[in-house]
């Protein structure tokens, strides 16, 4: 070994590995912690998503698969809720699909025509739609029968009015 300039050690010696790492060794360290952080960070997402559906969710899920497979098929495809079994039921020419909700006991989804009729009931002093419909429309050129959907648990009833054309929620005017 000589001294080198600056009071290093230089390898001179034949055959003697220089100090530090070589390019291929760095880049395959770089690589394994982008593979440890990738497969991290997916064990981090399925623990975040792990988290029970809302019914509201599970509504949504069912409307876009519903409206999905009317564009894809063709078709119309009919969309209803299953009250025994709490679920949604997406009916089609070849079967049906299902979607069960999670949630409490006292949980009802109904399905409610566009306009209200006038048919309102008071429950437990909550104001509630009672005319209900058995099943939505959805149709071939991504409409959708106009309806509403109904959400009640032992707090107040959430409807959501359904827009026709886009199948999604419509935007109502706040009153000033």
């Amino acid at each position: 070994m000589v001294l080198a300039a600056g009071g290093f050690r230089a390898a001179r010696v034949r055959g003697a590995r220089p100090l530090g790492f070589t390019l291929l060794e760095i880049l395959l360290a770089l690589a394994l912690i982008g593979l440890l952080s990738a497969s991290l960070i997916t064990a981090g997402t399925h623990l975040i998503d792990s988290r029970p559906r809302t019914p509201e969710e599970v509504f949504w899920e069912a409307t876009r698969t519903a409206r999905r497979t009317a564009l894809k098929t063709q078709t119309e495809v009919g969309l209803s809720f299953d009250e025994k079994e709490k679920r949604f039921v997406v009916t089609q020419r070849d079967g049906e699909q299902f979607f069960p909700v999670q949630g409490p006991r006292e949980l009802t989804v109904d399905l409610l025509p566009a306009r209200s009729t006038g048919g309102a009931l008071l429950i437990g002093g909550q104001l509630v739609e009672s005319e209900r419909i058995e099943s939505v429309s959805f149709y071939p050129d991504g409409t959708c029968a106009p309806f509403r959907v109904q959400f009640r648990t032992t707090g107040p009833a959430k409807v959501i009015a359904i827009d026709p054309w886009t199948c999604a929620a419509m935007l109502l005017e706040e009153d000033p």
